[in-house]
């Protein structure tokens, strides 16, 4: 069997016309949904880029894997999916960047390798890196086609054609210079086609590819004709209080909302004209996965490939007075989740799945679909249970869970800015059906009634009312730290036999 694993960047759950979203069009990964299994609450461990990556690819809780920020090392004792998939056999290459901060302890300290968060994850082989950090082989591609390419690299993302800006009085936002043809994304694209077609029917067990597409990361700057699908001002509105002082319901969101890279334009119609290029990003990327889905099927690799589509995070685009991926709120966290699964026992397409999923089901999900035992220290669970019966599984989570570090061990503005020591500049959040509990390592906690309050615009946390509600979901936090503590050798035991190990699903046996 082959993998297929995409990512997509900054890519908000919502933003699917299978959930009928009012917007956005994605019907290659519409038709993906109706072959295979569409994950409606699906959630991410972390925000931003590396810490959330750092959990699809292990498997862990940051609790557990602790890279924090981009930035912080990944332990090299944390095994990931490609390393046991490598290890049965198969070559996982790599198409875009994995934003992994690698070990420090294995590198010589004058490393280049040192000197970015924007490392390749252990196990990965890099057939084309693009990372915004790295686009020399995008330059090159660009090159060998008559394309100029600018003296700075990172201006092929942010030079725009010569015309008004909508908020301006131009027509249409304006578009990035480069053609479409030539964006990142056709690049990355095109790269893992080229790459399928060789490997078709030459691989024993089969082909691993891990396409990691950069859009719709910002810049949010659409090359045409994707600038101009979705008119700003036909938008949805954005979700947040009549003005940002109603929305600062709490010392951290004040000052995050003030930071840049957070912080709101202060023209409304600036905000629209970055969400309609957002949402034009989106419909890109789409366009280029249904080109990438033909190709397999002319290839006849279709039926024999698993497939899973998600995004590292979400983004904020406004709601709640933020730009970006911080905090708590839903917008930040919320990611799709497709999957198709060729095997004949997934006898589930075209259905939806409405239980709480979490990026730390993926890799137990694809090391399940290769044969390969899951490591005793994943957090997260099988989906293929889900792909092969509408079944509810035994003990099956009913809420996702969170954590956002917000601390910056080479700027201790925040730290001063709230008073906080280092290790206290986090959150953890618990949220289900009904209830969002936000807990604070150094600050007062939040409570939100998602029943009536659907916005989280009212904290409940200290009506005398809702205490016992409170104190529950803190329990409930606290017990679910505690079932994911470090599980690497804590379920095995040393005995007068040997080493006697328990297995997820109860089993006592030998070995380790």
């Amino acid at each position: 069997m082959n993998f297929l694993f995409i990512t997509a960047d900054q890519w908000r759950g919502d933003c699917l016309s299978a959930l009928q979203h009012p917007c956005v069009q994605t019907p290659t990964l519409d038709a993906l949904a109706a072959e295979g299994v569409l994950f409606a609450r699906h959630y991410c461990q972390a925000v931003p880029c590396g810490p959330s990556r750092a959990s699809l690819h292990t498997g862990l809780y940051l609790l557990n894997h602790r890279s924090a920020i981009n930035g912080t090392p990944l332990d090299r004792r944390h095994a990931n999916w490609a390393q046991l998939l490598r290890g049965a056999g198969y070559d996982p290459v790599l198409f875009g960047y994995t934003d992994t901060s690698v070990d420090p302890r294995d590198y010589p300290s004058d490393d280049p390798a040192l000197t970015s968060f924007e490392g390749l994850l252990p196990g990965l082989k890099p057939q084309v890196l693009l990372n915004e950090g790295d686009l020399a082989a995008w330059a090159a591609w660009l090159q060998a086609r008559g394309c100029p390419v600018p003296e700075r690299l990172y201006d092929l993302f942010l030079t725009k054609a010569r015309q008004p800006e909508w908020e301006a009085g131009g027509p249409v936002p304006t578009p990035l210079a480069l053609k479409a043809e030539h964006h990142d994304s056709r690049f990355l694209t095109d790269q893992a086609i080229d790459y399928i077609n060789q490997a078709s029917g030459s691989t024993d067990p089969g082909w691993c590819v891990h396409l990691s597409l950069l859009r719709p990361h910002p810049p949010w700057i659409a090359p045409a004709p994707y600038n101009a699908l979705y008119p700003p001002d036909a938008l949805p509105d954005f979700l947040r209080a009549p003005t940002p002082a109603e929305e600062a319901v709490h010392p951290w969101l004040n000052y995050q909302m003030q930071q840049r890279g957070s912080r709101v334009p202060t023209d409304d119609r600036t905000l629209r004209r970055l969400k309609a290029c957002y949402y034009g990003l989106m419909k890109e990327v789409d366009d280029n996965l249904g080109r990438l889905m033909r190709a397999l099927e002319s290839l006849g690799e279709k039926d024999r490939t698993f497939i899973i589509f998600t995004s590292d995070h979400g983004e904020q685009m406004g709601d709640h007075w933020l730009l970006g991926k911080c905090g708590y709120f839903d917008q930040s966290y919320h990611v799709p989740l497709i999957i198709r699964d060729p095997a004949a026992a997934a006898d589930t397409r075209g259905t939806r799945v409405e239980a709480f999923t979490e990026h730390v089901d993926i890799m137990p999900t694809l090391l399940d679909r290769a044969g390969i035992e899951t490591p005793a220290a994943c957090d997260g669970r099988s989906l293929l249970p889900w792909l092969e019966s509408t079944r509810r599984p035994s003990g099956w989570r009913d809420a996702a869970h969170w954590e956002f570090d917000f601390r910056d061990p080479a700027d201790p503005a925040v730290e001063r800015a709230l008073g906080l020591p280092l290790d206290a500049c986090n959150l953890t959040v618990i949220r289900d059906e009904k209830f969002k509990y936000v807990h604070f390592a150094g600050l007062p906690s939040l409570l939100f009634d998602l029943t009536a309050d659907p916005e989280e615009r009212i904290d409940r946390s200290r009506d005398p009312g809702m205490q016992s509600v409170r104190l529950a979901y803190a329990e409930k936090m606290l017990a679910w730290r505690a079932r994911h503590a470090d599980s690497t050798l804590s379920r095995l035991k040393l005995t007068d036999q040997g080493p006697i190990r328990r297995t997820d699903d109860g089993q006592i046996r030998r070995g380790f």
